[in-house]
């Protein structure tokens, strides 16, 4: 058996005579599977070194790019009504187009010629205040003839006073004249007398000088006397230039408070006209609320308060529209963990309901029926199903999404992301680690490395 010696023993030919081993082909048989074990495991080998591109999948609808592109509810503005439906669900409308008529409800709007009666307070109400206006003119003119008068009759008083109190130094002159012409009398007198008592003048002489006498003591009385008149008549116009003034402060008084007054009452009419003016407007537009009109091109979806004859509220919906012109675009959820991913311009594969498509996960390049997009945005806040929203619109550099494509709709959206060896990826997988934010290798990444844009190490996980 060891082959040392030259007899050797002949294992095959004593086999080949052997009927058990020629029944039991489980050596040859063990060869075999001993071969394709090594080959699968090559194979399995060989995969493991594939690279595999990362992607974050998740599930979204169809929608549109621009908030007014979306599907909207038309409100209705004031509280009516139904009276006739000018339109029915699934027909395309202009901008514009009347589709309900509604009627009022409210009692204070029954009057058709609401309005026009308005529109008459108002030109009632700018008459007033054009009466006002010309009252205040006319009070104005009034108070200005009035200080006028007023200091033509002070000047007259005052030149009145200058003329008294000139005739005042007059008297009191003509005083003082008469106190010398009576001292004069006196010593006359006097001196007569003693001359008479001596024999020396005449009684006549005596009489004359006592004459004299006495009527330059009456001459001194009436001076006084007018002097005392005098006095009193400055100190009557004194009195009458201070009554004066406050007569007319007093009638200039009255006059400004009556101009006040109606200027007050000017300016509460202007509030009242304004205030009908805003009533006039509001009736007016109110009005044009009777009919309500599609905002804007686009399709009946649903009439969502039917019939004639229904009454509605403000604000309530009335009518959904479908804009005729929008682009699509697609809003997917994703996990708050797989946000830090995600950037604007990262691409997206989509998969959409109703067009068949197989798609590989991990190589994209050979998928068949699936549709690229870009991300546009993504939200800020969390939605309220505990996920991030992100928006993505079509790739203009591939293939554009089918037309047939609808509001509303499914789609389920794979973001790619790095591309890794498949080992590394199932070694992330079971340790439940996110994709990674750096590729790996490649010209590209080595560049970014020495700018200085990547880390050295090969692979960066996120925590």
């Amino acid at each position: 058996m060891l082959d040392i010696s030259e007899n050797t023993v002949q294992c095959q030919r004593d086999l080949e005579n052997l009927q058990a081993p020629q029944r039991n082909r489980l050596v040859r048989w063990h060869f075999m599977m001993r071969r394709l074990l090594l080959v699968i495991i090559a194979i399995f080998l060989i995969i493991l070194f594939l690279p595999w591109q990362q992607n974050i999948q998740a599930t979204g609808r169809i929608t549109t790019l621009r908030p007014e592109h979306r599907p909207q509810t038309v409100h209705a503005t004031i509280a009516g009504r139904i009276e006739h439906w000018y339109v029915m669900e699934g027909q395309y409308v202009k901008a514009g187009d009347t589709i309900v008529r509604l009627s009022e409800v409210k009692a204070e709007y029954f009057d058709p010629e609401l309005v026009q009666r308005v529109s008459n307070q108002v030109q009632a109400k700018e008459s007033a205040i054009v009466s006002y206006q010309n009252k205040i003119a006319a009070l104005e003119a009034q108070i200005a003839a009035m200080q006028r008068e007023r200091d033509n009759k002070l000047q007259q008083i005052a030149n009145k006073i200058r003329q008294t109190e000139l005739k005042i130094e007059a008297d009191r002159a003509a005083l003082e004249q008469a106190k010398v012409d009576i001292q004069i009398a006196r010593r006359q007198f006097e001196a007569v007398k003693n001359l008479y008592d001596r024999g020396l003048k005449s009684l006549t002489e005596l009489e004359e000088k006592r004459a004299k006498l006495q009527e330059s003591e009456a001459k001194l009385v009436g001076a006084e006397n007018k002097l005392a008149v005098t006095q009193n008549d400055l100190d009557i116009l004194r009195t009458e230039l201070s009554l004066t003034r406050n007569e007319y402060d007093n009638k200039i008084s009255k006059a400004e408070s009556d101009k006040f007054s109606t200027q007050s009452e000017m300016f509460d009419a202007q509030a009242s006209v304004n205030k009908l003016r805003i009533d006039r407007e509001n009736y007016s537009r109110r009005t044009a609320f009777y009919y309500i009109v599609a905002p804007q091109d686009g399709y009946i979806v649903q009439a969502i308060t039917p019939g004639v004859g229904e009454i509605i509220k403000e604000g309530e919906p009335v009518v959904s529209v479908l804009p005729a012109d929008y682009q699509l675009a697609v809003e997917m959820y994703i996990r708050p963990m797989d946000v830090p991913l995600i950037k604007p311009g990262n691409q997206v594969r989509f998969l959409f309901d109703g067009w068949p498509a197989f798609f590989f996960s991990g190589w994209p390049g050979i998928s068949v029926g699936t549709f690229a997009g870009r991300v546009v945005a993504i939200d800020r806040n969390i939605s309220d199903n505990g996920r991030f929203r992100v928006l993505v619109k079509p790739d203009p550099k591939e293939e554009p999404w089918p037309s047939a494509l609808q509001v509303g709709g499914g789609a389920r959206g794979i973001a790619l992301l790095n591309v890794v060896p498949v080992w590394y990826e199932l070694w992330r997988i079971l340790n439940g680690f996110p994709p990674d934010l750096y590729a790996w290798g490649g010209q590209k990444d080595q560049e970014k490395k020495e700018e200085g844009l990547l880390p050295k190490a090969p692979i960066k996980k996120v925590k």
